[in-house]
């Protein structure tokens, strides 16, 4: 995960961003050997209760993807308000279609299902 400072303010200066309605990816080439995310859940999503859930959602999500990840990527998951109602498969399917067109996701490894809830 991405923790730094610096880390946040590299992927805003030189990122490119990718969108969807339920969130926005900010991606960025890295010469590590693995991919880090970080998660960026804003009040304007809610309290604290749904802003964590949001972000627990978020987290399975990439985990799940995990086997299908190029190494060498920053990416920065912006969550906007119409997350909250989504559910697991659609979170799972916008982040998905985000990083393939932002080339974090390997060619092959073909759909992942994720939880039904």
């Amino acid at each position: 995960m991405l923790t730094h400072p610096q880390d946040f303010a590299a992927l805003q200066e030189r990122g490119t961003i990718r969108s969807h309605p339920l969130l926005a990816a900010r991606v960025m080439r890295t010469e590590l050997g693995i991919t880090r995310f970080g998660l960026a859940t804003g009040r304007a999503l809610g309290s604290a209760v749904v802003r964590n859930r949001v972000r627990r959602r978020l987290r399975e999500a990439i985990r799940s993807m995990q086997p299908m990840l190029q190494p060498g990527w920053d990416v920065l998951v912006i969550a906007r308000p119409a997350i909250v109602g989504a559910d697991l498969g659609a979170i799972g399917t916008a982040l998905r279609r985000l990083l393939a067109r932002g080339g974090v996701l390997a060619e092959h490894g073909g759909e992942m299902g994720l939880g039904q809830g």
